[in-house]
């Protein structure tokens, strides 16, 4: 390739952080690739990678209180070497000629100033726009994006749009100046898959339209080959393999690219376990044993642990001054639950699915309707009759972070639901079950005596739903509980609630919008929208041949993988 068609070059760059006065440590270890003019190379690993302090260090963000690029390290753009520009240059630069779109919009976009106000402002300060001429670009911007109405909402704030919009309007600062590299970090991790869908396909519109070159950071190799041209693995810090995207996904070279390309859960097959990245290592890079397929799906002769019947949720807000507004989540939802089974429930932001999860709870309370178990219906329960419920249906939710309390030992977080349902009869058992239980999951006896901080997004999830196990329950809700994970991450975590599911006839409602791995644990599929239930059936044939109209879009925006021609 020759030097005039690469827009970016990054050369033996190593990054380090100050742990304390002594210590520091290594997070980028010489890494070197190539951004081509009019391209896009994704850079790909998993947490802890060193992926995003790359994009960092090329921006100049990172915090120069902990952190600095070591002598010897090249980042070439535009004639310059970025290591060695000014605070004041880097900041001309970034937006005009670099820019970057980041994960989570709602922390990125400021919560007290309209959208208008935030995108006028990178207008004024690039360009030197006045403020009626920002504003006329800012809707053209908003516009080229696909924002609906864009003279409306360019009036809006951000929590009055929903995340793919607030992702948008993301791109549209991103993109404001034309730049000519777009850094997009995770830009569609927590987005539904007709939502990624759209943002992805936007982002290749706008890379070709604009002829800039993308750099985008995923730990999603699946979404990789929708929009890449060349991709980089990474994993701890240094380049496992880099090559064509067509190269990488067809003839992976190194041992843990093959690992991250197949520990996503397949939708064409099913193995009894999925394999994670141990098990490529520990084998000299090749495959393990494929396992047995797992037969999924109901038959009608189950036994049926839950019924719920016309379940309704309603929401109220107030309007002008006297009004109400109420807006229906929830309507006329059924569905019953088989013992020892899973069932899927998917859908779009909005559609309901987590508003029934929490009901079920009576985390909300019903509008109507009835939930039976054990003949019993859970909405008409008093509190204190509730509470025996309580033991047998549990919840783990997305977040791992927000759902364990930092300030308690991982050992009291386990121990506080025993102590609270009289389990155990004294506090050398309750430590004791405590401790086989953290055994169960796959964590060291010593987790009992850290913090939630210590462990990492995967290790915390493993706590949460230790957790839940003090209550032997009956029934298990997961809220998104994998969504955040890394690929092989969630491979352990899917294990080990099917581990859970065979020994102990555990069932699930498993709430999610990443349709791959829904099919791969779920018996029976429940479809939302708008909060109707739209479709239901077992997994295999509603995958195989989905009925409604609203299925088959959810179905067809499924990232495929590598998807050009040979």
């Amino acid at each position: 390739m020759a030097d005039q068609d690469i827009l970016l070059a990054v050369r033996d760059l190593r990054v380090s952080f100050r742990l304390d006065r002594d210590l520091a440590f290594e997070a980028v270890k010489g890494v070197s690739f190539d951004v081509p003019a009019n391209s896009t190379v994704a850079l790909v690993g998993e947490s802890g990678s060193g992926k995003s302090v790359t994009s960092l260090s090329i921006l100049g963000l990172l915090p120069p209180e902990n952190s600095r690029i070591l002598p010897g390290s090249k980042i070439l753009f535009g004639g310059h070497n970025l290591v060695e520009l000014s605070a004041s240059e880097k900041r001309r630069l970034r937006g005009a000629e670099i820019s970057m779109i980041f994960q989570e919009p709602m922390s990125s976009l400021n919560p007290v100033l309209t959208v208008g106000y935030q995108l006028g402002e990178v207008l004024q300060l690039h360009l030197n726009l006045s403020p009626k001429q920002a504003r006329t670009r800012a809707i053209e911007l908003l516009r080229e994006v696909g924002i609906p109405e864009p003279d409306r909402k360019i009036d809006a704030y951000p929590f009055q749009m929903s995340g793919g919009q607030q992702q948008r309007v993301m791109i549209a600062m991103a993109i404001a100046c034309e730049p000519k590299l777009l850094i997009a970090d995770e830009p569609t991790t927590a987005l539904d898959v007709t939502i990624q869908r759209q943002i992805l396909e936007l982002i290749g519109e706008l890379q070709k339209r604009h002829r800039m070159s993308v750099l985008f950071i995923t730990h999603d190799l699946a979404v990789v080959g929708e929009i890449a041209d060349r991709v980089v693995v990474m994993k701890d810090g240094i380049i496992r393999e880099q090559g064509l995207a067509k190269d990488v996904f067809e003839r992976p070279q190194d041992a843990y690219t093959k690992a991250l390309l197949l520990c996503r859960p397949q939708l064409d097959r099913r193995p009894a376990r999925l394999p994670v990245i141990d098990d490529f290592m520990s084998n000299g890079g090749k495959a393990p044993p494929a396992l047995a397929e797992r037969t999924r799906g109901l038959t009608g002769k189950e036994e049926f642990v839950l019924e719920v019947k016309g379940l309704c949720k309603d929401f109220h807000s107030r309007e002008g001054l006297f009004g109400k507004r109420t807006f229906h989540a929830v309507k006329d939802v059924s569905f019953r639950l088989a013992r020892g089974k899973t069932l899927g429930l998917v859908g779009e932001s909005g559609s309901g699915k987590t508003t029934v999860g929490l009901t079920l709870m009576r985390l909300h309370e019903a509008s109507s309707g009835e939930v039976l178990f054990d003949g019993k219906d859970l909405l008409a329960l008093s509190p204190s009759e509730m509470m025996a419920y309580k033991r047998r249906i549990q919840i783990i939710f997305q977040n791992p972070y927000a759902s364990l309390n930092p300030r308690f030992t991982v050992g009291a977080v386990l121990m506080e639901p025993m102590i609270i349902h009289s389990i155990g009869a004294s506090e050398e058992e309750r430590q004791k079950m405590a401790m086989d239980l953290l055994k169960r999951v796959g964590l060291p006896e010593v987790s009992f005596y850290k913090y939630p901080h210590e462990f990492s997004g995967g290790q915390r999830q493993r706590i949460a739903i230790a957790r839940c196990l003090t209550m032997k329950p009956d029934v298990l809700i997961c809220d998104e509980s994998v969504s955040a994970l890394d690929v092989s991450v969630q491979a352990q975590v899917l294990n080990l609630l099917q581990d859970l599911q065979d020994e102990f006839r555990m069932s699930y409602i498993f709430i999610s919008h990443d349709l791959a791995v829904v099919k791969y644990i779920s018996d029976q599929v429940m479809v939302m929208n708008e909060g109707v239930i739209v479709e239901i059936a077992n997994s295999d044939d509603i995958y195989r041949a989905p009925k409604h109209p609203y299925t088959q879009k959810l179905l067809a925006s499924i990232p495929k993988g590598w998807h050009h021609a040979p």
